[in-house]
């Protein structure tokens, strides 16, 4: 088996429960879902947009810091509390990924951790 690394960065949202920002293996980096909290301010903004936008600039930093970049994420978990949220958000991702775009699953989940409307989390090659 892989050694494991843990991946931080003060340039995404620090975790708040007893988890990782992301852990990485030689050749993979799986990221925790990454909540629309700017880490700077500590704040989440109200739109859904501005929330994918958050959510997906915290998971760059992340992956960043891990020595690998958006280009090269392989899977997405998009975790939505309302579907009609959908079109947005895929508008914000759109404009993270290009062709070809990774795999990706996105539920509707009844509620997210501080009131979020979205949560993402990734799987990128090193």
């Amino acid at each position: 088996m892989s050694k494991c690394t843990v991946i931080a960065t003060e340039k995404a949202p620090a975790a708040i429960g007893p988890y990782s920002q992301a852990i990485a293996t030689s050749d993979l980096v799986f990221t925790s879902g990454q909540l629309p909290i700017d880490p700077a301010t500590k704040a989440m903004p109200e739109g859904i947009k501005e929330q994918a936008t958050n959510s997906l600039a915290n998971v760059k930093a992340i992956l960043e810091a891990a020595g690998t970049s958006l280009d090269k994420v392989v899977k997405t978990t998009v975790y939505l509390v309302d579907m009609a949220d959908f079109a947005a958000v895929n508008e914000v991702y759109s404009s993270f990924f290009s062709a070809p775009f990774p795999a990706r699953s996105c539920f509707a989940v009844k509620a997210l951790p501080l009131g979020a409307k979205v949560e993402i989390e990734v799987v990128a090659a090193r």
